[in-house]
């Protein structure tokens, strides 16, 4: 299915409409950015790295019985997805303290986190993606409340899943945001799970192998993603067959 006219662009993906009302391409870029945008460069194959990454966790997901968005790979950098009406907050699962938290609350960096902890963040670059709460979301109308405790339950499904699958492969799921839409009548995972929107440490060592490598300009970032998804049997030159 090819792309047609572009619908939106983001700080690193593109979204395509298609002939298809239902369905949306969107194009993974090279672009990195990060602290709202403030810092911005370009990392040669990172798009596809990102493209493939995503399909093969959205897989796992869809096997596990969680359901997505993604329909499929169409080509290195770009995926076949349903067209979602977005709920404009970020559920974010933390299942060790670091980043934010750590600044917000005075917990001490790399405090494994029992029972992970759950946050709702408003989805608005402008002002910084603030934190926000259940009643937030039900006075402004910005989800139901049956759609809250969906994106709860839906959220932790993920993390048993995938800090599972990460720990077999020797890493540490640190922490992740999600973000959820509707599609006739029912609420599916959205937008992308990469290197991008989650936070990955090596198990023994607790090497950061994520996008804080971008963020502390500690560099070999494109490498670290690709080390991920080399832990996780993630095939980078397989063919595309959409």
């Amino acid at each position: 299915m090819e792309r047609k006219e572009q619908l939106y662009t983001g700080k690193a993906k593109s979204v395509f409409i298609t002939e298809s009302k239902d369905h949306l391409v969107l194009f993974f870029r090279d672009d990195t950015s990060a602290f709202d945008g403030e810092k911005i460069e370009q990392l040669d194959r990172k798009g596809m790295v990102n493209n493939r990454f995503n399909a093969f966790i959205m897989e796992r997901l869809e096997a596990a019985g969680i359901k997505t968005h993604y329909e499929r790979l169409l080509s290195d950098t770009e995926s076949l997805v349903k067209r979602l009406d977005m709920i404009p907050v970020e559920c974010v699962v933390r299942n060790i303290a670091t980043g934010s938290i750590c600044k917000r609350l005075g917990v001490e960096d790399g405090l494994d986190l029992q029972p992970p902890t759950f946050e709702f963040f408003l989805k608005d670059d402008e002002r910084h993606d603030p934190m926000i709460n259940d009643f937030h979301i039900r006075t402004f109308k910005w989800a139901t409340d049956e759609e809250v405790e969906q994106m709860k339950v839906l959220t932790f499904e993920v993390n048993q899943v995938l800090s599972g699958l990460f720990r077999e492969a020797g890493m540490i799921l640190v922490d992740f945001k999600l973000e959820f839409g509707r599609f006739n009548g029912s609420l599916l995972l959205g937008d992308e799970f990469t290197p991008d929107g989650c936070r990955v440490w090596d198990v023994e060592t607790r090497e950061k192998l994520d996008k804080d490598r971008f963020r502390r300009g500690m560099g070999q970032v494109v490498e670290s993603y690709e080390l991920i998804a080399s832990k996780l049997g993630i095939d980078m030159a397989g063919p595309v067959t959409g």
